[in-house]
């Protein structure tokens, strides 16, 4: 390599990055970075409080729980194996329906099924938290705090969701070419594909109520937990002293990567790790299960008020 090609070699970078960067800023404004540096201001406080997140979690202690590794996996089975044969099955018995009614039976066998494999989580919870239900996060006593909490903390998280949703999609643009766009969800896509009452009315509730309740006991409940337990017990003595974050950031990759469309994983990990942060900030799960429910109800509203 010649003194010609090192020096160039830098120059060359700096332009690629450069117009790389022009790219992608595409038609943001001035106008709309100032308004999300505003809204980030919370979160940017929070990180700068508790050290970029190191001191956030030093005092959160441990459920005690003495679940097997393989336990969360039993109602996750359920919940994406049984329930989707379920629907397979009815589709079969049921094969003259129209469109929209496949779409309301879909959603109403799901519903029921997510009912049974809640009500299994609730006795394996019950059965395996040192505190029961209390220990497991399903206290009724703090629910009120933990609804004005849990829009808090959404209200906080969402311009980075937002600015996650952007980046996928120029940074999609960028590989896959200015055709690229994040998908709808398929709820989404139903319920402005359909206008019949009781099938919006079915998935608004699937939505707002029925996933936030199954997904949060299952992935942040479960999973979390029984991660961090499993953390805590293979570091104890190493430099990771706190588990949680490992736990929660863990969590949040699985609970993206069971969900259908990919390019929607980096934005469902960023709020993942919100409600993981407050499950285990709170020791509420119901924290998480408005966080999550919020979030629904907000993309259901914006999609109703598009449509």
């Amino acid at each position: 390599m010649n003194v010609l090609q090192i020096i160039a070699g830098p120059y060359f970078a700096i332009i690629y990055i450069v117009q790389t960067l022009k790219q992608f800023a595409g038609d943001i404004t001035a106008t709309d970075l100032a308004i999300l540096l505003i809204w980030l201001l919370p979160l940017l406080f929070w990180l700068r409080k508790t050290s970029w997140g190191r001191k956030a979690l030093v005092n959160s202690v441990p459920r005690r729980n003495n679940m097997p590794l393989y336990l969360p996996f039993i109602p996750l089975f359920l919940w994406f194996g049984v329930i989707q044969t379920a629907i397979a099955i009815t589709r079969e018995l049921l094969p003259d329906l129209q469109p929209w009614q496949n779409a309301f039976m879909d959603n109403l066998v799901l519903c029921i099924g997510a009912i049974v494999v809640m009500a299994l989580i609730i006795f394996l919870a019950q059965m395996t938290f040192a505190r029961r239900l209390k220990g497991f996060g399903l206290g009724v006593k703090t629910i009120h705090r933990d609804f004005l909490a849990g829009m808090g903390n959404l209200v906080c998280v969402w311009p980075l969701v937002m600015l996650t949703i952007i980046l996928t999609e120029r940074f999609g643009q960028l590989i896959w070419g200015r055709g690229f766009h994040l998908q709808q969800h398929e709820e989404l896509k139903l319920i402005t594909a359909y206008p019949q009452l009781p099938l919006r009315v079915l998935i608004v509730f699937a939505a707002v109520v029925i996933a936030p309740l199954i997904e949060e006991m299952l992935f942040r409940g479960m999973f979390q937990t029984m991660i961090r337990s499993f953390l805590e017990m293979r570091i104890s003595g190493f430099a990771i002293r706190n588990s949680a974050w490992p736990a929660i950031l863990i969590t949040s990759g699985l609970f993206a990567v069971v969900h259908a469309n990919p390019e929607h994983w980096p934005a469902l990990f960023v709020i993942g790790a919100c409600m993981g942060y407050a499950y285990e900030k709170s020791g509420s799960l119901f924290r998480p299960v408005f966080i999550h429910l919020f979030f629904n109800a907000a993309n259901i509203t914006a999609t109703l008020y598009g449509a």
